[in-house]
């Protein structure tokens, strides 16, 4: 029944979807939300192609229309320029291959001690992974690509404020290694695609080698989606308790505006790049911030980090990335890369922890961009 839910929900958003495409097309107006859910939710269960749809709750149903009207809605507002952040693109069509989802909001569902009721579904048996502290308001029935279930609780939690600590952290992220704290200590990185890499590999192999859409594929394809759902659960396990540490340990916080989707594009680094999870690692460290009254700072991307000396000031220059050790042409200081980095983005968020940042005179060097790399750096000289 769970697959039945979610296979419906599926069914009436890629119904509602095509409808508003059409009336696009045709130069006419999306139909209000009202509209498509007396379309393709009542009237369409008196139809012999969609008479199915009795035999769940109506509750996911109008969920799923009333998703797809927001979708819309926050897709008009970013093209008229009301909605911050990133364009966002129009709702497009589910895949039955893809993750499903079913919502229950009250009345649609019952909580006990270890079964959940959801309507027209029955009673289930489930493993908690916390309690809940209040009583939740929806919960949404979540099937991934392989066919792994889990459920979903909204529930409203008082914040939690940590007592205030003077400690305050730089955080330059990295390849080789994933994190480098402003006070020395590094952490390395799971990697967990680059570890079974060979397993992924032979799991691709064999399903290019299936049929499309046969027995086999299928069989196949579930054998990926549990690799892909097994690396995904240890890369955010790593970072949930990495980021927690963090924001338990330091009231300030203070991270550099990495381009992940430009750098994403670089053929030869995407893969190490998308493996260690640096955006996701940045969403959970900003919410968990808020969520604690921590402080969370972003400095900016062109901060030259790697090339200054975090003990004087001096700007030595653009390094090669083999160089992970360099020494100060001005004062003789020797630096590691990494922490020499994490150390003056610790004082570009405003924690001076450095001569620099205490006051101390600053030497810099203005160096033109090469022509290859004018559309990629800013103009502005350093001061």
């Amino acid at each position: 029944m769970f697959a039945d839910a979610t296979l419906r929900e599926r069914v009436v958003w890629n119904d509602s979807l095509a409808c508003c495409q059409e009336k696009y097309k045709s130069g006419g107006k999306k139909p209000s939300n009202s509209q498509l859910q007396k379309q393709f939710i009542t009237q369409a269960k008196n139809t012999e192609d969609r008479e199915w749809l009795k035999e769940v709750s109506n509750i996911p149903l109008q969920q799923s229309l009333n998703d797809l009207n927001q979708g819309y809605q926050n897709f008009f507002k970013s093209t008229k320029g009301q909605r911050k952040g990133k364009p966002v693109k129009p709702p497009k069509f589910k895949s039955r291959k893809s993750k499903q989802t079913a919502r229950f909001t009250k009345g649609g569902f019952k909580v006990g001690q270890h079964k959940v009721y959801l309507a027209k579904i029955g009673k289930l048996k489930i493993v908690w992974s916390r309690e809940l502290h209040t009583a939740p308001s929806s919960v949404t029935v979540i099937k991934d690509s392989a066919n792994r279930y889990f459920l979903s609780f909204v529930v409203e939690i008082q914040p939690e404020i940590l007592p205030q600590t003077d400690n305050s952290l730089g955080i330059d992220l990295g390849i080789k290694t994933f994190a480098t704290f402003s006070n020395g200590e590094k952490v390395d990185a799971p990697k967990p695609l680059k570890k079974r890499i060979k397993k992924y590999r032979k799991l691709s192999r064999s399903l290019s080698n299936k049929t499309r859409d046969s027995k086999r594929y299928e069989k196949a394809r579930l054998k990926i989606a549990k690799f892909h759902g097994k690396l995904k659960d240890t890369r955010t396990d790593f970072l949930h308790k990495l980021s927690t540490k963090i924001i338990r340990e330091n009231q300030t916080v203070v991270l550099e505006d990495l381009n992940v989707s430009g750098m994403v594009k670089n053929r030869k680094l995407s893969r190490a790049i998308s493996d260690l999870g640096w955006r996701k690692f940045r969403t959970l460290l900003e919410g968990k911030a808020e969520k604690y009254g921590r402080d969370f700072r972003i400095i900016s991307r062109w901060e030259p980090t790697s090339q200054v000396c975090s003990n004087c000031g001096f700007k030595g220059g653009k390094l090669d990335l083999q160089v992970r050790e360099w020494e100060c042409l001005n004062c003789g200081a020797k630096h590691d890369r990494d922490e020499n980095a994490a150390i003056n983005i610790l004082v570009a968020g405003g924690q001076s922890e450095t001569l620099n940042g205490r006051g101390g005179k600053r030497k810099t060097t203005v160096k033109v961009a090469a022509a290859c790399e004018a559309s990629t750096r800013r103009g502005a000289t350093a001061q």
